[in-house]
């Protein structure tokens, strides 16, 4: 049977159309997207000098006090989160990290911990506007070890007059001895800086993490001990272990120690909560 004239002109056609653009497409994607390791490295190398260069002019612009809290981040927030930080910040996003600069009629806070403290940070200091200046330090602090070389970048020069801290799922595998010991030294700094000092509770590990249940009951332990160093010091706990417990099939990420936005949100906001108590019973002495 023989086709239709019209057919077969019209299969030439699309043809044609496919030499024309798909082939100057493909040529072209060569010439965007790396063909080998070497290549992407390359990329990625200029990718991250052009952020750098944005954010260096970026700092130019900024008052002497806040291009000097910048260049504190730089020197301590790690090859991980410096570079996420000047991608966010030279495309204009608020980060928990950001200079705060004082009301000096507001009291100061001083926010210690990991991501978990970092993803909550927002939360808290939205929270308090109005009531206290709201800092976090200047790291993602990982664990008590950590915690002993650099508490004095981290408390700097300024008077703090709530310092609300955590060390827990980063100790994980600390043992215990070594965690207890740690921690009460870094408990005996931090209130050696006139501050009311407040520890928050680890959150929860799920059963099901990545690295096996038995971490779930690591992090139990870590708590417990850390009750009992605050107890025999006369800190007082924010216990936010307890207070998302009941929520975690809603505001934690499935098979994560973290928490999506709902989650971070409460946290901050119980935070927040316990902050503002701290400091009213702090103005009544």
């Amino acid at each position: 049977m023989r086709r239709p004239v019209l057919f077969t002109r019209c299969c030439y056609f699309v043809c044609l159309m496919t030499v024309f653009i798909v082939t100057p497409l493909a040529a072209n994607d060569k010439k965007t997207e790396p063909t080998n390791a070497a290549e992407a490295a390359a990329k990625k190398a200029e990718q991250a000098a052009a952020i750098n260069k944005k954010f260096a002019e970026w700092k130019a612009t900024l008052s002497p006090e806040q291009q000097a809290w910048e260049t504190v981040l730089e020197e301590n927030l790690g090859g991980f989160y410096l570079p996420i930080y000047k991608k966010q910040k030279v495309q204009g996003v608020v980060t928990a990290w950001d200079y705060v600069a004082d009301d000096p009629n507001l009291p100061r806070v001083l926010l210690i911990g990991d991501s978990v403290s970092r993803g909550y940070t927002q939360a808290a200091r939205k929270a308090l506007k109005g009531k206290a200046n709201v800092h976090r330090a200047p790291a993602n602090c990982g664990p008590t070890a950590t915690g002993l070389k650099k508490l004095d970048v981290w408390l700097g020069d300024g008077k703090w007059d709530v310092i609300h801290f955590n060390f827990g799922i980063h100790d994980r595998r600390t043992p215990a001895a070594d965690y207890e010991q740690r921690l009460d030294e870094i408990v005996k700094r931090l209130k050696k800086t006139g501050a009311t000092v407040v520890w928050a509770s680890s959150t929860p590990i799920p059963a099901d993490w990545k690295e096996g249940p038995e971490m779930k009951t690591k992090l139990e332990e870590k708590n417990a001990i850390a009750a009992k160093v605050m107890k025999d010091n006369g800190v007082e706990i924010d216990d936010l272990y307890s207070f998302i417990l009941p929520h975690l099939s809603e505001t934690q990420n499935p098979k994560d120690v973290h928490f999506n936005g709902k989650g971070y949100n409460m946290l901050g906001q119980q935070v927040a909560k316990h902050i503002e108590g701290t400091l009213e019973k702090r103005d009544q002495k």
